[in-house]
């Protein structure tokens, strides 16, 4: 067997001490992780030994930390060993697969432990070279406060006053109008009127066209519930070649004579007692 140097060890890290190896038990999981030692050749019962005489030694300071990290790995280490001593060959029996995959999946966790160790190791460097910053909290020394530009007040004491009473005066109450509040009524059968002898002297318009002299919003959609009404009736038919686009309004009713128009719009609602 190959005896593998070992890097230096801190003094308060776990050591393993084997045949082929000897060094700090993170350096044995990186030459597992790499390829560069097999498995097999790694005696973990040694090194569980060795691992409990090391919390024994620590006495009442033992790390409860890292005992939880070397339970897991080394829980990892033996399932791993244990699927690399099968025997290799065809995969016949789907348990086979399942063991070779559970394998692959303790060789990620090894890895994956690895790189939580040392992304622990970086961020703890980070705070101790953080820890040691302090912010600024002294005045501005001399040589720069010469470099600042003097304040200058161009106005006197009256113009002050001037500014404050401005300041100070009470301001005009905001006025909301309520003028579209009580916008003119406008009557839909009124409106229907005029659609229908539009429609009747010109057959085809658009709703453009039909709502293009309404004074105001109220009278288009005035004119837009009497086409509903219309079309309720059979009197018109509608078009639009493309969604949105522009809608066409054709007339199918009689030449002459006056269409019953629903006055249900322009009834009057019911006041309510308070």
């Amino acid at each position: 067997m190959t005896v593998v140097e070992a890097r230096p060890e801190p003094a308060e890290g776990f050591s393993v001490h084997l045949d082929n190896f000897t060094g700090p038990f993170d350096l044995l999981l990186q030459l597992i992780s790499r390829h560069k030692m097999d498995i097999t050749e790694v005696a973990l019962s040694e090194v569980t030994e060795e691992f409990i005489a090391h919390i024994r030694a620590a006495g009442a300071d033992w790390d409860l930390d890292q005992t939880s990290q070397f339970v897991v790995v080394a829980a990892t280490l033996l399932d791993l060993k244990a699927a690399r001593l099968l025997p290799s060959g065809d995969i016949e029996d789907p348990e086979d697969l399942a063991l070779l995959e559970a394998r692959d999946l303790l060789f990620a966790r090894l890895l994956q432990y690895r790189a939580y160790k040392q992304v622990a190791a970086y961020l703890a460097a980070t705070l101790l070279t953080q820890g040691r910053r302090y912010p600024r909290d002294v005045g501005i020394e001399a040589r720069f406060a010469r470099l600042l530009p003097e304040v200058t007040i161009p106005i006197g004491p009256d113009q002050f006053a001037g500014l404050a009473a401005r300041a100070l005066a009470p301001r005009k109450a905001d006025v909301i109008s309520l003028a579209h509040l009580h916008a003119p009524a406008v009557s839909v059968r009124d409106q229907a009127v005029i659609i229908v002898d539009r429609l009747r002297r010109q057959a085809t318009m658009t709703f453009r066209a039909l709502t293009g002299d309404a004074p105001d919003m109220i009278t288009t959609v005035a004119r837009f519930l009497a086409l509903l009404e219309l079309f309720r009736e059979g009197a018109v038919a509608f078009e639009q070649l493309t969604p949105l686009g522009e809608l066409t309004i054709r007339w199918t009713g009689t030449e002459a004579g006056e269409l019953d128009i629903s006055d249900e719009f322009d009834a009057t609602a019911p006041e309510t007692s308070a």
